[in-house]
């Protein structure tokens, strides 16, 4: 092999390497186009609208994993911010309280998983599979022994009220458009493209990357890595309140046992679809927004051709250990290419 083919090589399997969230991305759109017999703007505008809640978690979820941790919480944290936020509505009948309330209730339970994993030590995966417990049993717990009028007048479901004034804008907010584009997909994207600028072009985006790249090595330079770790938390936390926001603002409800289930799994497989090695230190945050829609796509795919729901989570997970298989082998293969040369 010639120097100019090898150099040629080297910059395919480069890109493969850095952009695969995108190729993965176009692999299952054109799957879908396929199936559903041709596309409209409307649905490819519905896969934006649907991606809006886990793609909002999944940036957190990847800032998370950017420093080497993992939070399992953030699904039962939506539904328990969003329940608490609901009746924060239901008492007050404004929307600005509202997002102020689940902005910092989000935060402060982020904010309870990094003070664990960061300060005290306690390894992620233990901290976070309890509080996944904790948030989700308080939910289903205050559901049943708030008075009703606060949980908008249900049993099981806290529910906005539609009698408040504050009602109807908040929903049509929720599942309005601007030019044909759902709101809620333009707050992704604001979203995503306000941490990629965060991770690229501020000290403490490197100072992320430096903490999973190499926690002791980074210690060394001063930066504390206890409260980095303390801090990607909580803003993780801030997310999944926005996230919480706007799932109140489409749905007017928030239901305890079903909110948010397994939203920990697609969050974490958004941002591994999306490129983040789970390892720590690398990764763009740019390629969760991919990563979401990919797998919002596959729900729409398997809609498509008719198959069986139940099939859905385990193709999710064939498709994620490919991803992940990728990512592990792919440098490998490398390697030994760049040795037998």
């Amino acid at each position: 092999m010639s120097k100019k083919e090898t150099t040629a090589f080297d910059r395919f399997a480069r890109f493969c390497g850095e952009y695969s969230y995108v190729l993965v991305f176009i692999a299952i759109f054109i799957v879908y186009a396929l199936a559903s017999n041709g596309l409209t703007w409307s649905g490819v505008m519905n896969i934006l609208r649907h991606s809006a809640v886990i793609g909002i978690i999944g940036v957190g979820m990847g800032l998370i994993c950017l420093t080497g941790e993992i939070d399992l919480s953030v699904g039962s944290m939506l539904a328990f911010v969003a329940g608490f936020s609901v009746v924060i509505f239901n008492i007050t009948d404004n929307i600005f309280l509202l997002l102020l309330f689940a902005l910092l209730f989000g935060a402060f339970c982020g904010f309870l998983n990094g003070v664990m994993v960061g300060l005290v030590e306690m390894p992620a995966f233990i901290v976070t599979l309890a509080t996944m417990l904790i948030y989700r049993s308080f939910a289903q717990y205050f559901c049943q022994h708030i008075d009703k009028e606060l949980i908008g007048g249900g049993s099981s479901v806290y529910r906005m009220s539609n009698e408040l004034s504050s009602y109807q804008p908040l929903y049509n907010f929720g599942n309005g458009k601007i030019a044909t584009v759902p709101i809620v997909g333009l707050i992704l994207i604001a979203i995503t493209l306000i941490f990629v600028y965060i991770t690229t072009s501020t000290k403490y985006g490197k100072k992320v990357y430096a903490v999973g790249s190499n926690p002791k090595g980074a210690q060394m330079t001063g930066i504390n890595v206890a409260m980095m770790k303390v801090s990607v938390f909580a803003i993780a936390g801030a997310l999944v309140g926005v996230s919480s926001f706007l799932w109140i603002a489409m749905n007017a409800s928030a239901d305890p046992a079903t909110t948010g289930s397994s939203y920990e799994m697609y969050a974490i497989a958004a941002a591994v679809l999306g490129g983040i090695s789970m390892s720590g230190g690398k990764g763009k945050c740019f390629g969760i927004l991919f990563g979401a829609m990919s797998y919002t796509i596959i729900d729409k795919i398997i809609v498509s051709l008719k198959m069986d729901s139940l099939i859905n989570n385990a193709i999710k997970g064939i498709i994620l250990l490919l991803v992940i298989m990728v990512q592990i082998l792919g440098p490998k293969i490398r390697g030994k290419l760049k040795k037998t040369e």
